[in-house]
């Protein structure tokens, strides 16, 4: 097994390594997702209009459904495979920017699933919104090679465009929504379908060309909708649509309610992760409750809740009330930019503590990382710029932890070191946060990251492969740094079992 970044810098995929052979993947021609573009930018509104003028995706959600269920689709939404009770099967979130570090993925991916039964791609499947033209080079081809069916949930990028895209490629070509209702005038709905966007009257047509990528049969998958749950061996994988802002309707509360019931252990895969950068986030249901009630509820015997939504891996075990531990997973390092470890506080949270939290990439490597880019960002190379071992001695400080890799040579920790780290929002101990600090998580985040993210290794990307018995579940992070080594040998940063009886 080859070393991981928990065991040596190189591990990380820092040095003078050998690039991987995965452009070789790629299309002759990439078009880079900038979100500092305005026609990005405007593209992607309808979660900003959603926000403000009353959410639509319920409503929408609902109208998918019942067309399914029109054509066909079973009533309680559950795909029954004949897998045996020990299988394998993988999970990777938020990946379809079609670039580099997408594409970087791919070749370790397709080492680590070998002889797995099926995958699931939870949370932005499309960037940036979603487009049905977009899935030629940001699914079929780069998983082409992919043996087996894949099955999805949709992130809130999958809903820019109203979910028309994701289901035409994942629910049997279902053909597009009438259109709506009008909105009474001046209302708020009235205003938000004044702004809202939609695709264009063309998009897709090329989508059967695209397809033929995938068109072996042991490939195909169809989903009875955008939420679903999958029976596989001996356990039963639900999958929920938290759609544009992170919440679920009461229709589909119902029904995980409802598929949640028994015995079979679950797991629960998510576009919004219920524990994240150290914060709980249970998930909202209309009319009441969460699904974390649901998950967390011992009689339902849920083992595992995986979101995407964040792009970097995060495991939070949390002991339930019966004794039993469900692993909370953040798993959304698929593809597209890398979102800031290095700006979790220290773990503290549901009984969870820092020795318990386990999270990829490592925070001072998250912070070495994020050191170069603002220092390329703003031209000031020299002031930012940190190396792995100065970031990962300016975090165990800030934090009060041990060194999680072992260190080299003593570093001496510097102004200059302590200010970057204060500026770049390194994590600090509950008690003490930086007043002074740049907008990494809520601004720069959200928009400059994406645009500066670089299209070099390492990239710091991951996915998981769970291998499940009647007695457990393996579950193991699998890194991809964009480097030869890391392709032909992909890393485990972490791994646990999880058990079933």
């Amino acid at each position: 097994m080859s070393e991981s970044s928990r065991d040596t810098p190189e591990g990380a995929g820092w040095g003078a390594a050998e690039r991987g052979a995965y452009q070789q993947l790629m299309p002759s021609h990439v078009e880079k997702v900038s979100w500092l573009s305005p026609k990005t930018l405007w593209a992607a509104r309808n979660g900003v209009l959603a926000s403000w003028f009353g959410d639509p995706t319920g409503d929408t959600r609902s109208r998918w459904v019942a067309q399914r269920a029109e054509a066909g689709a079973p009533a309680d939404k559950v795909i029954r495979r004949d897998d045996p009770d020990t299988f394998s099967f993988m999970v990777i979130g938020d990946t379809g920017e079609g670039d580099d570090p997408q594409y970087a993925v791919v070749p370790g991916f397709l080492k680590a699933s070998q002889e797995t039964a099926f995958a699931v791609v939870a949370s932005d499947v499309i960037y940036p919104v979603g487009t049905a033209d977009d899935y030629e080079t940001k699914f079929f081809r780069p998983y082409q090679r992919y043996p087996a069916p894949i099955y999805a949930i949709p992130g809130n990028h999958d809903w820019y465009e109203g979910l028309g895209g994701f289901m035409r490629v994942f629910c049997d070509d279902a053909p597009a929504l009438p259109a709506p209702k009008a909105p009474r005038p001046l209302t708020r709905a009235w205003l938000r379908s004044l702004l809202w966007h939609r695709p264009r009257p063309s998009d897709g047509e090329h989508l059967h060309k695209a397809r033929e990528l995938r068109s072996s049969p042991v490939q195909q998958a169809v989903q009875p909708g955008p939420y679903w749950a999958i029976d596989a061996g001996p356990v039963r994988i639900i999958g929920i649509d938290t759609g544009l802002l992170g919440t679920i309707d009461a229709e589909q509360g119902a029904w995980l309610r409802e598929v949640a019931k028994g015995t079979t252990p679950k797991i629960l895969i998510t576009g919004s992760p219920l524990y994240v950068d150290g914060e709980h986030h249970p998930c909202a249901i209309e009319g009441g409750g969460t699904v974390d009630d649901i998950v967390s509820d011992p009689a339902h015997h849920f083992v595992a809740a995986i979101g995407g939504d964040i792009h970097n891996y995060q495991r939070y075990p949390v002991r339930l009330t019966d004794g039993r531990t469900l692993q909370y997973v953040v798993s959304g390092g698929g593809g597209a930019f890398m979102h800031a470890t290095h700006t979790v506080p220290r773990v503290d949270i549901a009984d969870v503590t820092e020795q318990d939290f386990r999270c990829y990439p490592l925070r001072g490597d998250s912070l070495a990382f994020y050191s170069r880019l603002y220092g390329r960002r703003l031209h000031l190379r020299r002031f930012f710029t940190l190396t792995e071992a100065e970031a990962s001695a300016v975090i165990c400080e800030r934090l009060g932890i041990p060194p999680t890799r072992t260190p080299g040579p003593p570093v001496r920790i510097t102004r200059r070191i302590r200010l970057v780290a204060s500026l770049l929002g390194a994590g600090s101990r509950p008690d003490r946060r930086s007043r002074f600090r740049l907008p990494v998580r809520k601004i720069y985040t959200q928009l400059f990251s994406p645009s500066s993210v670089t299209y070099s290794p390492p990239f710091f990307k991951c996915f998981l492969r769970l291998d499940v018995t009647p007695e457990a579940i393996r579950l193991r992070c699998f890194a991809a740094t964009g480097n030869h080594a890391q392709e032909i040998d992909p890393p485990v940063e972490d791994e646990i079992t999880i058990p079933l009886n």
